[in-house]
């Protein structure tokens, strides 16, 4: 039996999901978040053979949500699955770490063959998109500033937009404060911040917070 976890902020999407994979079955649809927090809460409390992740969540984007799975569970298989066209995030999901990209629109075989490789941790491309990255044809989605930002650079960044002091980020990652105080420097000159009210602003605004 295959452990799903659906990832999407549509009930109505989870739920046919649901009915489609538990009528073929062999899968088990053990878990269902609406949130990216909800879906790193689950993933890190219990054992999943597979993610279905959507892109448009109401509070992380989904692939931010990707790239910290895939920084905590880099084995666990993810096929993002989204209402937009393969053009638009296809290859930000690709390079994020997931297995697959499939339109919601795509037809029931399809979505059902991308789920079984995707669980035997195979990649996945429909024929349109393994076309178009062949040829190249793939729009990348424009890289925002904090992806130029190591791993952590961007966990010093997202505990200074919460408001913690130095302090208190050298403690929870068993840092000395000064080794923080070069980061934050780092942080603001690399995103071209002047203090941490501008961190924060980023952070709410492209939804970055977990």
């Amino acid at each position: 039996m295959i452990r799903i976890l659906i990832v999407d902020d549509h009930a109505i999407v989870g739920a046919g999901l649901k009915q489609f994979l538990t009528n073929i079955g062999g899968f088990e649809i053990a878990g269902q978040a609406r949130t990216g927090a909800e879906a790193l809460a689950l993933v890190r409390a219990g054992s999943w053979d597979l993610l279905l992740l959507d892109i448009g969540l109401p509070d992380i984007n989904g692939i931010e949500v990707l790239k910290i799975i895939k920084r905590e569970q880099p084995e666990l298989p993810v096929l993002v699955f989204s209402m937009y066209a393969e053009d638009d995030y296809a290859m930000a999901a690709l390079e994020a770490g997931a297995l697959g990209y499939l339109p919601k629109d795509s037809a029931p075989e399809e979505i059902l063959a991308a789920i079984r490789r995707a669980s035997s941790c195979e990649r996945y491309l429909s024929p349109a998109l393994a076309n178009k990255l062949l040829n190249g044809s793939v729009h990348r989605v424009r890289k925002l500033p904090h992806e130029s930002l190591s791993t952590r650079e961007f966990d010093v960044m997202q505990m200074l937009s919460k408001g913690l002091p130095l302090t208190e980020i050298a403690e929870r990652l068993h840092l000395s404060p000064k080794t923080i105080s070069t980061y934050r420097a780092r942080v603001l000159e690399k995103m071209d911040f002047s203090n941490n009210s501008d961190i924060t602003r980023y952070m709410m605004h492209h939804k970055l917070g977990q």
